[in-house]
């Protein structure tokens, strides 16, 4: 596989945003958000994955201590239990943290099923913009217990393309409503995903009105990150001497290339350190 050891957890894992999710409609028709008593859910016999990792499960359980559960799991009912769908690993967690409820999304099995197929269907539609494609895939991820590969193989896509599109989500807000509003490709945006959100708002409208291209982005943050680089490079270098020449003459040191600057406070500070030369 052609992806990085841990590419995976650069996913984002957030609530679904209504505002981008291309089934919200659908979905709350056959969907009943309810916090349910633990005891009451149970895990799926069925599901494959059975290990889970004691020490991310008690750091998870130390986070839903702090700040609850901000995703809910999703279950269907059988009889007096719930059966989990989507989100042992939080379910687990919860149990851990002590929790005596958790938020989940009740649906039926049949209408779990038809969302999947809408969803599905909604990502290989041809109008969809990047970011509504990203949150169907995250949907399938978070809510249907899928793999970025398996999701890949549902709608016709590689699984490098469903995690490098899926990661648009991890875009500060303002870039993704901009993303939308501009017709803006996921070309153009990839390489903003690991920029600061500062630098994101200063250059969109730079982006937008020039009508840059995926290569242009790439080439700018690429020169930005080296002279950040240089900079520091050249900050650290002589560091130690500045240091060492500002306590010995009483004067700012700064050395830049081959030249040593001095600054003193003031004119009889200048005036003293020419005296003693």
């Amino acid at each position: 596989m052609a992806l990085g050891r841990g590419f995976e957890s650069l996913i984002p894992t957030e609530l679904i945003d209504e505002e981008f999710d291309p089934t919200a409609i659908e979905d709350e028709k056959v969907s009943k958000l309810v916090d349910l008593p633990i005891e009451k859910i149970v895990r799926d016999e069925d599901q494959p994955r059975r290990n889970f990792s004691e020490e991310a499960l008690e750091a998870l359980a130390q986070s839903i201590k702090e700040n609850g559960v901000l995703q809910p799991i999703v279950v269907t009912k059988e009889g007096a239990k719930y059966k989990i769908v989507a989100g042992e690993r939080r379910w687990r967690a919860s149990k851990i943290a002590g929790l005596k409820e958790i938020p989940a999304i009740v649906r039926t099995m049949g209408a779990q099923k038809r969302l999947e197929l809408s969803i599905v269907e909604n990502a290989q539609r041809e109008d969809l913009n990047a970011i509504e494609l990203a949150t169907a895939y995250v949907k399938l991820k978070t809510q249907f217990n899928l793999s970025a590969k398996e999701i890949g193989e549902k709608v016709g896509k590689g699984e490098a393309s469903v995690i490098n599109t899926m990661r648009l989500l991890n875009l500060p807000d303002m870039a993704k409503k901009a993303m939308v509003e501009n017709n803006l490709s996921e070309g153009v945006m990839k390489p903003l995903i690991p920029v600061s959100p500062e630098m994101i708002e200063k250059l969109l409208p730079r982006i937008i009105e020039e009508g840059w291209t995926a290569r242009k982005v790439e080439t700018f943050i690429a020169a930005t990150k080296k002279k950040s680089s240089a900079a520091i490079i050249k900050a650290s270098l002589y560091e130690k001497e500045e240091r060492k020449l500002t306590q010995k003459y009483n004067a700012k040191a700064k050395i830049r290339g081959r030249s040593l600057t001095l600054t003193f406070k003031n004119g009889d500070e200048l005036t003293s350190f020419l005296k003693g030369l």
